[in-house]
C-alpha cells in the first residue's frame, strides 16, 4: 500500500486517468469498476472527494482541501475479491442501474457529484448537483431515483472511509 499526499495544483482527478485508457476495452464481462466524485471550485480553490475501484482490485482516494492551507490527501490499497463482491452487492441492492439522472437537479456553483459504475455489462454514469440534506432530494423532479442516489452515496462513503480508517490505522487495536 502508498500512502502520498501532494501539493495543490499537482493532482488531476482520477477521470483524467480513466479517459487516458479505456477501461471498457480492458475489462471483461465480469469486471467491476465504480468512482465517485463530490466537489466544488471556490474560495478555497478546487475542493474534492474522489474515490475508485478498479477490475485489479485496486481502492483509490482523494480528498484535497485548501481551506486553512490544508493539502490534498492520497491513498491507495489492494482490496480482496470478496470486498469487490461485497461493493458490487451494494450497488445492487440500490438498484441505482435503472435510474436516469436527467430529471436531477444539474451540477452549478454549489458543487457537482459524479458516480460511473461499470457492472454486469452496464455501464452508467450520474451527474448532478451537491446534494445537502433529504429537503433538497424531495423537492427535486425525480425524488425516488435522487432518494436512491442519495443512500447509495452515503452507503458508499460509509465502505470507502471504513477501508480507508481501518487500512492506514496507525496504531493497530
Amino acid at each position: 500500500a502508498v500512502v502520498s499526499t501532494q501539493s495543490r495544483g499537482e493532482f488531476q482527478t482520477f477521470q483524467h486517468y480513466f479517459k487516458q485508457i479505456n477501461l471498457r476495452e480492458d475489462m471483461s464481462s465480469g469486471d467491476f469498476y465504480m468512482r465517485y466524485y463530490v466537489g466544488h471550485k471556490g474560495k478555497f480553490g478546487h475542493e474534492f472527494l474522489e474515490f475508485e475501484f478498479r477490475p485489479d482490485g485496486k481502492l483509490r482516494y482523494a480528498n484535497n482541501s485548501n481551506y486553512k492551507n490544508d493539502t490534498m490527501i492520497r491513498k491507495e490499497c489492494s482490496v480482496s475479491p470478496s470486498v469487490l463482491k461485497e461493493l458490487s452487492r451494494i450497488i445492487e441492492e440500490a438498484e441505482i442501474m435503472y435510474e436516469d439522472d436527467k430529471m436531477w437537479p444539474a451540477p452549478d456553483r454549489i458543487g457537482r457529484q459524479e458516480l460511473e459504475i461499470v457492472h454486469n455489462n452496464q455501464h452508467i454514469c450520474f451527474n448532478t448537483s451537491k446534494i445537502g440534506s433529504l429537503v433538497d432530494v424531495n423537492g427535486s423532479k425525480d425524488p425516488d431515483g435522487l432518494r436512491a442516489f442519495y443512500y447509495l452515496v452515503q452507503d458508499l462513503k460509509c465502505f470507502v472511509f471504513s477501508l480507508i480508517g481501518l487500512h492506514f490505522k496507525i496504531k493497530p487495536i
